[in-house]
């Protein structure tokens, strides 16, 4: 299979703070970008979003507003683009990034032409701040913002090597497909995305790939068109 034109690369916080599992494993997030910058030399265009489960996992008691907490949620997903893009420039890569609100000077408001402008001029675009609103995921942000830039892909990087039948941690006759639909991923209650983010990905026949970030060279070998994972098409 041909290599991605351009892709949206989904990554989770939890994976950047490798085992220390909150804030950030520093050589986790270099070898990160040392694979991004080898596909973006390759000529594939690459926009991030990155969720923030390593500072911020969502209403924890009844003690905070729902609302309260997935504003807090969005931002830590700015702190993890503003600490990644800055990985990223470190390894020799040009970066911009993107949320849908004024943020001063940390960041540009989301505008679709100056993002694809930036991807065709070389950039990582990272799209923090998720959509914005509160009760609504990085999944439907990462689906939305796939979307609105005509990205090839959403690659998922995640802690586990695909879409399997039943958790494989639990169910150890767990079968992992190769590919599966969207429409059968919500049949079956997989989980691979929320509700939202699958009617998007359904409605505008967003593809997604997932994949592990642990195996060796992940990214550039799914990038490149090589599926080490499992692709659910729409």
């Amino acid at each position: 299979m041909e290599a991605y034109k351009r892709v949206l690369l989904k990554l989770s916080g939890e994976a950047l703070a490798g085992e220390k599992k909150t804030g950030f494993d520093e050589q986790t997030c270099i070898a990160v970008a040392d694979q991004v910058k080898a596909i973006v030399d390759k000529g594939i265009q690459v926009a991030v979003v990155i969720g923030g489960g390593n500072f911020w996992r969502g209403r924890t008691s009844e003690t905070i507003d729902r609302y309260k907490a997935d504003q807090i949620g969005i931002l830590a997903t700015v702190m993890n683009c503003i600490y990644v893009s800055d990985i990223f420039r470190y390894r020799g890569m040009k970066t911009s990034i993107y949320t849908p609100f004024e943020l001063s000077d940390m960041s540009e408001v989301f505008s679709k032409d100056k993002a694809v402008q930036d991807l065709d001029d070389g950039k990582v675009v990272f799209l923090a701040g998720g959509t914005g609103h509160p009760y609504f995921s990085t999944d439907t942000a990462t689906a939305l913002r796939a979307i609105e830039l005509d990205c090839d892909i959403i690659m998922m990087a995640k802690a586990i090597d695909g879409v399997y039948s039943a958790d494989p941690k639990v169910d150890p006759s767990a079968v992992k497909f190769d590919t599966i639909t969207l429409q059968e991923v919500v049949e079956k209650n997989l989980k691979v995305i929320d509700t939202t983010a699958s009617a998007l990905c359904f409605e505008n026949k967003m593809p997604i790939l997932v994949f592990s970030l642990n195996e060796e060279n992940s990214i550039i070998r799914n990038a490149g068109g090589e599926n080490t994972g499992t692709v659910v098409t729409a």
